[in-house]
């Protein structure tokens, strides 16, 4: 695969990727009634915005997985204990960039108190997070397989 190919396929993937995250978001704070709480001390709106941010890193980073695996790194391994190993690490190396993620977006929900700017924080931490995260899957999850 020529590199203005991986560009592309990386670049789509994570904008895919972004997609399914926030739309996973906006779906949680849709359902969710107004004052919901679970967490004594925390404001509602603010348990609202944290568990709408879980639920779309979940959702996106099985997405991206799936799509890195069979469209990045052409990795074809199957099997369950394959999959589980392969996940596991990709995970992994998802938790610095989570961190990344988490931040910009739960900083700027903070500072400007609108979901424009969280999801504006979201796209800026995820754009950064997916940056680092290829070199860190590339030399510790597919790395058996890289393109």
């Amino acid at each position: 695969m020529t590199l203005r190919t991986l560009i592309f396929r990386y670049s789509a993937f994570a904008v895919i990727s972004i997609i399914v995250n926030l739309g996973s978001q906006r779906a949680v704070l849709a359902v969710l009634p107004d004052g919901w709480r679970l967490v004594p001390g925390i404001t509602p709106d603010d348990q609202a915005v944290l568990l709408a941010i879980a639920v779309g890193t979940g959702a996106g980073l099985v997405t991206k997985y799936l799509l890195d695996k069979r469209w990045i790194f052409f990795d074809t391994s199957k099997g369950a204990r394959a999959h589980s190993e392969r996940f596991t690490r990709y995970t992994m190396t998802g938790l610095v960039t989570t961190a990344i993620f988490w931040g910009m977006e739960y900083t700027f929900y903070q500072v400007w108190s609108t979901d424009a700017m969280r999801e504006l924080g979201a796209v800026i931490g995820l754009t950064i997070g997916y940056v680092v995260k290829f070199q860190l899957d590339k030399r510790f999850v597919f790395f058996e397989r890289t393109a």
